[in-house]
Formats: C-alpha cells, sequence, structure tokens
C-alpha cells in the first residue's frame, strides 16, 4: 500500500478529514487519544530524570526566529504571519481586490511573530544569560509548521512534537542524545513497531546546504529512529535524537556556570507519525490492537 492509498483510508475511516490542503488534516478523537496517550508515554519513559516541563504557543518572535538561523538553512519550510495594518482606504483597496478574486496578499505586512519549525526553538530565548545548574533538562510539547505540501499523510505541514532537551556541557548532551537511540528503540518495540536507527541530515536548502548535511552525516550530529508509517517500508523518521553542539547556546548567548558556552541537544518524538505507524501496524480500531501495545499506552 503506497502513501496516497494510505491517505485514502485514513480520510474514508474518518481518522483524518482532508481540508483541501495537501498535508493540512483534521483529526479524529481516536487520532487524538492515540496522540495523548503517547506524549503521556513519553513523559513516563522519561522519569528517572527531572524536567522542567514547559508549553510554548506554537508561534515565534520574528527576532528570535531570525536567531536560530532556520533562514539560512530552511527557507523553503518557513511559515511568516502577515497581517492588515492599513487604514480605512487601505482597508477598502483589499476588499476591492478580495471581490476582484485578485491576490490579496500584497496589502498585508509581516507581523512580529512566525509560525514555529521545532517545539525547542521557543526555549532558547528564554536561556540568555548563565545556566541554573551545570546540567538544565526541559519537557516540550508543541505545534510545528513547515512548508512541505504532499500527498504523504506523514508528511503534514502542521503536527506536533515531544522534545525532552538537555543543555550543559558536551558530555552531558552527548550523553543524553546517545542515551535516546536506544531508548527510542526500546519505545518502538514495546509499541510492537518495526524500527531501526540510522544516521541522518536535515534537509538543508542550496548547494551550501549540501556542505552542511555532509558535515551532519560525518559527524552523526542526527540520529533518526525510522518505521514503516504510510508504507511498507522502513523510511519515516518517528523519534530524531539530536546534538546541536553549542549553535543555540552561541545565538543566544547562554552560557554554563563555568563560564563556557552551553551545548545542547533534544530527542524529538513525531506524535502525528508515531499514530500513523500505529493505525498502519495495527489498524484503525484501537479496540482491537495487541493487548501489549494497549497495555504500553494506556497503563
Amino acid at each position: 500500500m503506497d502513501s496516497a492509498t494510505f491517505r485514502d483510508k485514513l480520510f474514508d475511516a474518518g481518522v483524518l478529514i482532508p481540508t483541501g490542503i495537501d498535508g493540512l488534516y483534521g483529526r479524529s478523537g481516536t487520532f487524538e487519544d492515540v496522540v495523548l496517550a503517547l506524549g503521556n508515554l513519553v513523559t513516563r519513559v522519561s522519569a528517572d530524570n527531572a524536567w522542567t516541563r514547559v508549553r510554548f504557543p506554537p508561534l515565534l518572535s520574528r527576532k528570535a526566529f531570525e536567531g536560530t538561523d532556520y533562514l539560512k538553512s530552511f527557507p523553503n519550510l518557513t511559515g511568516s504571519v502577515h497581517t492588515f495594518m492599513g487604514d480605512d482606504r487601505k482597508h477598502a483597496e483589499l476588499l476591492a481586490l478580495v471581490d476582484a478574486g485578485a491576490d490579496w496578499s500584497p496589502a498585508l505586512e509581516p507581523a512580529e511573530v512566525v509560525l514555529s519549525s521545532a517545539a525547542c526553538h521557543s526555549l532558547y530565548p528564554t536561556l540568555t544569560g548563565t545556566l541554573a545548574a551545570d546540567t538544565v533538562r526541559y519537557d516540550l510539547s508543541g505545534y510545528c509548521f513547515r512548508h512541505e505540501p504532499s500527498i504523504d499523510p506523514a508528511r503534514m505541514q502542521s503536527f506536533r512534537m515531544h522534545e525532552l532537551v538537555v543543555l550543559g556541557d558536551t558530555d552531558t548532551t552527548h550523553a543524553h542524545r546517545e542515551d535516546w537511540v536506544q531508548r527510542g528503540l526500546d519505545v518502538m518495540a514495546s509499541l510492537e513497531l518495526p524500527a531501526e536507527a540510522v544516521v541522518a541530515n536535515d534537509p538543508f536548502f542550496g548547494r551550501a546546504g549540501r556542505i552542511l548535511a555532509a558535515g551532519q552525516r560525518e559527524e552523526a550530529l542526527k540520529i533518526e529512529i525510522v518505521t514503516a508509517a504510510s508504507t511498507e517500508q522502513l523510511t519515516t523518521a518517528v523519534i530524531s535524537c539530536n546534538e546541536h553542539k553549542d549553535h543555540f547556546g552561541v545565538a543566544f548567548d547562554i552560557s554554563t556556570r563555568d563560564g563556557g558556552v552551553a551545548q545542547s541537544a533534544c530527542v524529538g518524538f513525531g506524535l502525528e507519525r508515531l499514530t500513523l505507524a500505529l493505525l498502519r501496524a495495527h489498524g484503525f480500531d484501537v479496540a482491537d490492537w495487541p493487548s501489549g501495545v494497549r497495555a504500553t499506552l494506556w497503563p
């Protein structure tokens, strides 16, 4: 079954609700029940460490967004918020464009916010200065946006990530990433989903991006746990284990208590993709899922 067929089956079953835009869907109550259970599972399996639980809205200040360097690396995935800021005359011009069926977007101006591309991007600007401890740990979850229209239901434009972020020294952040590669595989086994860990790279844009991607792979800074989410192949990344080195520490002037530049690493669980993988593997009726999987999600 290819991804388009799987999406059609999800539509027919009412699990996903089409909106007319590829990659933008409503979700059924059953789908949301699984997403919630997966988020709770991440919290349970990480409970051996103390995490500061923070939730941010799906918007990020334009200034903070510029600091992440996302525009430099992924301009094609960016979502910028624009709004009307004109007077009555400008409003009349806008309405005339709408009535004529013309492009009315030139009548809008950039707002102070953009759509957040990663849940952790909202965190780093709040940590400018010296970390409160040698190692700080954050549990984050929220909607992300990436302009990547696709008929593959596993490649949504609007999706949720549950992230475990650690900042501190190099040894601590590296250990966090390494530890969660195996722990992520253990989570997949508990959900009875086939999976493997592979060295990967982000989809950097352009010629310079190809150089960045090669360097990222060479240093193995990104390891993805992949599974079969919308096809039979183990090609969809559902858990991403990343080392950022000092990228965000430098960008947002975050220091460790000994005066060094803070390093960071994050582990992100794609909640929609994991839900799709479960539905593909175990069927659309959650009541018929294997007892072990149900016990893992709803203990």
